[in-house]
């Protein structure tokens, strides 16, 4: 199925806690984008669930907010690795530090894969 959305979606692996009340358990993002991002993990929240989530970005620099589940997709621990989209699709509602951090790195990677992509290709 083709991408329907225009936010460009920027896939990248950053490491994270999450959890309804506090930050608990470790996950991984599979793709980010300003307003949302998906979480590789089997530990699911329903959709419409708020959750607390740290994200660490590759310059250990920490950001926090409160994102909404949206959708998931369960399946068994041992599958996960094998299965495309395995986890949640989050919403970020609010952030409770840590905005430009996060708007700075997400725009910044947003760039850089544009200009990686209009790059044309060698000619031997």
């Amino acid at each position: 199925m083709a991408e329907k959305r225009i936010i460009k979606r920027v896939r990248r692996r950053l490491s994270l806690r999450f959890g309804q009340d506090k930050p608990v358990r470790m996950a991984f993002t599979e793709d980010v984008t300003d307003d949302g991002m998906f979480i590789k993990t089997t530990n699911l929240y329903r959709p419409g669930t708020e959750i607390a989530i740290e994200l660490i970005l590759p310059d250990e620099r920490r950001v926090n907010l409160i994102g909404m589940v949206r959708w998931t997709k369960k399946v068994p621990p041992n599958m996960i690795h094998l299965v495309k989209k395995a986890g949640m699709g989050v919403k970020i509602l609010r952030f409770v530090d840590g905005e430009d951090t996060f708007m700075e790195f997400v725009l910044g990677t947003q760039t850089n894969s544009l200009k990686t992509s209009e790059q044309p290709a060698a000619v031997p």
